[in-house]
């Protein structure tokens, strides 16, 4: 399905501050139904976009949850009519610092409000809407995606029938903001940053490319990188230097380079603030009668060291105290936190089963 595009008048953001008009990039795969009770909201995580699947289409770029959305495939796109929205704040087609000032004409930059994971969901709840769908069948998401599926079950749970939550916190530990201001500062320390007005210029390709290495650290495991790369040289010959001597090296360069030329580096300040200031239970859940509400699977990965497996434990007795009919499973993988994208047959059946088969979910 090809991209398109919902405008609204505007939207009143955490922060205090009024944004509008305010475009969202979604694309969609599948039929809605008659009874428009068939309807699923994949929710991308902090440098994804509305490309969620390709349905494997000839020439059609592959996308970011290739394996486990699709014809036949966990989220089954002959049964479910599923959504993927670019988000607020993005830069692949939504509203964002890159976007055109409508009183200028110029980039937003770094004058666009502060944004924050549920303004993010209250945009896109407004999609769902203009998309005549009354209430959502499930909202699933990975990562920054989880805490927007967190978000949806909190501010608005009439709205959903489940919520699928994956390889996330409700909030972020000190550690893992500290990553994320690593990256902050790797991209303002840039010259060509130049306080974020860098839009007639060049852009902070340094910083930003040494941001998503750092974060590219944090998505895999010990035990994937060593088996992905070892100890193994490229071959320049010296046994040591400053070049890229280790496969390692190599690999973290490109992905910092292929990052530079498909992402914004305001949006990436404005995405890592919000999953940063995001906490899930605060307020806290309000407490309904157990099994009341919509159901919840949680899901971790043993090596993902970014979102421990403690975190999602939390996540679950939290949905649990309150109410929810709450499943949660640690799953087995070496992957690291990049789990939820690569481990397509046992998040997939996992997924499958608690979409298709709620009656033996408790």
């Amino acid at each position: 399905m090809a991209v398109q595009s919902y405008t609204f008048d505007g939207l009143e953001l955490e922060c205090g501050a009024r944004l509008g008009p305010v475009t969202l990039a979604y694309e969609t795969w599948g039929t809605l139904n008659a009874a428009k009770d068939n309807a699923v909201l994949v929710l991308h995580a902090l440098t994804g976009d509305s490309h969620a699947t390709s349905l494997g289409l000839p020439g059609e770029e592959k996308g970011w949850w290739e394996n486990i959305v699709g014809p036949g495939k966990a989220v089954d796109t002959d049964r479910w009519f599923v959504i993927c929205s670019n988000v607020l704040g993005g830069c692949r087609g939504s509203t964002g610092p890159a976007t055109p000032r409508p009183d200028t004409g110029k980039p937003w930059g770094l004058e666009l409000p502060l944004l924050g994971i549920r303004d993010m969901v209250a945009a896109q709840d407004l999609l769902v809407t203009h998309l005549g769908i009354p209430r959502l069948a499930a909202v699933i998401g990975g990562s920054m995606g989880g805490m927007q599926a967190l978000a949806w079950l909190v501010t608005r749970p009439e709205r959903l029938d489940a919520a699928v939550v994956l390889a996330t916190a409700a909030r972020h530990s000190p550690q893992q903001i500290a990553f994320h201001e690593v990256g902050r500062q790797a991209v303002m320390a840039d010259p060509d940053w130049a306080d974020g007005a860098y839009y007639e210029g060049e852009v902070p390709a340094r910083g930003l490319s040494v941001a998503r290495m750092v974060g590219h650290i944090t998505y895999m495991s010990d035990k994937s990188m060593a088996q992905k790369f070892g100890r193994q040289r490229l071959g320049h010959g010296a046994k040591f230097s400053f070049q890229t001597d280790f496969e390692v090296e190599g690999y973290l360069r490109y992905r910092g380079d292929s990052f530079v030329k498909r992402f914004d580096a305001n949006s990436y300040l404005y995405i890592t603030k919000a999953v940063d200031d995001f906490d899930a239970f605060d307020p806290p859940l309000k407490v309904r009668p157990t099994g009341q509400g919509p159901r919840v699977l949680v899901a971790s990965f043993i090596s993902d060291w970014l979102y421990p497996v403690y975190q999602g434990r939390e996540i679950a007795q939290q949905c649990q105290q309150a109410g929810f009919a709450t499943s949660f499973a640690e799953i087995e993988s070496t992957w690291g936190h990049d789990a939820f994208l690569l481990e397509t047959e046992r998040l997939g059946r996992l997924v499958r089963g608690f979409l298709e088969r709620p009656e033996e979910r408790s």
